[in-house]
């Protein structure tokens, strides 16, 4: 079966593809942004107004090259939060900075940097590990996945990787809880709730585990959903989380209460035909990216397995049943994973990196 897309937003990449990340979108229950990053400065555009020129941007000049960490920009824009090699630094637009929580080196050197200058040329840290961090949906708390420990734990050798929760207005840290990871990266995934967040983490040969993380405003907790998992969406509600194994198999719905445990699963290779130009010698697999539409359908890519073949295909999924809608039909070819836009969207990115484009179901039924 056949299901029809309607294209709903258009938004340029405000930054040349040559020179910088693919553009992401950021999306909370009241606010979507498009978010691209080059060495320079981090660029976020309101994509509910994409036609309102200069004023739907808002730059923030970055404070290291992008190869040294990840960054992130708050719902209101009033600031862009960087995870680097030595510390996690909030700046408002013009550049200055909110504050800094210094931490242990994601390069694997024993010292406590003070600045990205101590290490700019170091070769050793060129190809450093990375944290991350994520703004919760109300905008107050930072979520950040660091190496510890903190500079403001004083003297000690306490070198274990810390989910650290912060005052997104002063820095300060309130609550954290050990990972027990040694990661090589990781992504936040936001929940409608700021007390709640997950967090994915690549551990190369020795794991991927998926934490859930709880702030009850005296300190935090983190359960493990599984070893060898990717998070991939959050429901509207915050009720269902979707899972893919890294052997990118099956997608699997877990309900937050049982959150470890798996509700239901979709395989790939029982659900999904085979693309029309492969032969039979390639397994079909699911994407490493995935869209709620609303709490019992999401949109779900083979793409990466797909690519291969020229076109790739996405597929609506009842969550409910964990069976195959029908294919996704789009009015212009598209590329890559479907991911998640809010408010009943998804969007893709052209092959050229060029341009952002917002879907939603043509007919809801």
């Amino acid at each position: 079966m056949s299901i029809a897309a309607r294209l709903i937003a258009t938004v340029a990449a405000p930054l040349d593809p040559e020179s910088a990340e693919a553009p992401q979108v950021l999306c909370w229950p009241n606010r979507t942004l498009l978010v691209q990053r080059d060495d320079a400065e981090v660029v976020a555009v309101d994509v509910d107004q994409p036609d309102a020129g200069r004023g739907a941007e808002i730059r923030f000049p970055a404070p290291w090259p992008r190869r040294f960490g990840t960054v992130t920009v708050s719902p209101e824009r009033d600031a862009a939060v960087f995870a680097g090699v030595h510390a996690v630094r909030s700046v408002d637009a013009t550049g200055a900075t909110r504050w800094e929580v210094r931490h242990g080196c994601w390069g694997g050197c024993p010292l406590l940097h003070v600045s990205f200058d101590e290490y700019a040329d170091d070769s050793d840290h060129l190809y450093a590990d990375s944290g991350s961090a994520a703004v919760s949906a109300d905008g107050e708390l930072v979520w950040s996945h660091v190496r510890g420990p903190l500079a403001s734990d004083g003297n000690t050798e306490d070198d274990q990787e810390l989910w650290v929760v912060l005052d997104a207005v002063a820095g300060r840290a309130v609550g954290r809880v050990n990972t027990g990871t040694v990661a090589s990266c990781s992504e936040h995934t936001s929940h409608p709730d700021p007390s709640q967040m997950g967090l994915s983490l690549g551990e190369g040969e020795e794991g991927s585990p998926v934490l859930w993380g709880r702030w009850d405003g005296r300190q935090v907790t983190a359960e493990q959903i599984g070893t060898e998992r990717i998070l991939l969406a959050v429901s509207p509600s915050g009720r269902r989380l979707l899972t893919v194994p890294v052997g990118q198999w099956s997608l699997s719905l877990h309900q937050l209460e049982h959150s470890s445990k798996v509700a239901r699963e979709l395989d790939a290779t029982d659900a999904v035909p085979a693309h029309p130009q492969n032969t039979g010698k390639d397994r079909v697999y699911w994407d490493f990216e995935a869209a709620f539409l609303d709490e019992d359908t999401i949109v779900a890519g083979t793409s990466e397995c797909d690519a291969q073949y020229g076109s790739v295909r996405h597929w609506l999924v009842d969550v409910k049943v964990m069976d195959l809608l029908g294919e996704i039909s789009y009015p212009v070819p598209v590329s890559g994973p479907a991911r998640a836009a809010g408010g009943g969207r998804w969007y893709t990115i052209s092959k050229d990196g060029t341009t952002v484009r917002l879907w939603e179901l043509a007919q809801v039924n």
